[in-house]
């Protein structure tokens, strides 16, 4: 992997940083899927079973939304100083180089536009079945994206720090 000059530079200033952004991204994924497969679960329980919306779901909903953004906001940072992101001939190439680069990124922005659909047209809703309806097949789809990304990149769902 080469790394321009001004490249190499940035990301040796930025290292700390840098470091603390890939940790805080790695950590923070656990927290998603977590509160992913709650609210998936939660959802899918409620509408099978006709149960009403509570404050609870709405506050799990809410929380998943800014934990994924948080997500989003870490990985954006890291899109842009990562030296495993690279723009050359040899991009699309490398399995490696063009996961970084394209595939990840792309994946998890389609997974968290769903996470956000869901939260925001859930409340336009009327029926506390609907809701979970929503809530459910969105995010169950949002999850599905999410584990077959990380799947695809050989780390394992369960990978370790700076994987």
């Amino acid at each position: 992997m080469v790394l321009s000059d001004t490249t190499r530079s940035f990301v040796i200033q930025c290292k700390p940083m840098y470091n603390a952004l890939l940790h805080t991204h790695s950590s923070l994924r656990y927290l998603v899927l977590l509160l992913l497969v709650i609210v998936t679960v939660k959802s899918l329980l409620g509408w099978l079973h006709a149960q009403a919306f509570s404050k609870m779901d709405d506050r799990l909903s809410l929380g998943l939304l800014i934990v994924t953004h948080l997500q989003f906001l870490a990985g954006l940072f890291l899109y842009f100083t990562s030296p495993f992101v690279q723009f050359s001939e040899t991009t699309m190439k490398d399995h490696t180089t063009r996961y970084w680069t394209v595939e990840h990124g792309f994946m998890m922005v389609i997974a968290i536009a769903l996470i956000t659909v869901a939260r925001v047209t859930h409340k336009k809703l009327t029926t506390d079945v609907g809701k979970h309806k929503r809530l459910f097949i969105l995010n169950a789809i949002a999850l599905l994206l999410i584990v077959i990304t990380i799947l695809y990149s050989g780390r394992g769902l369960l990978g370790g720090f700076g994987a």
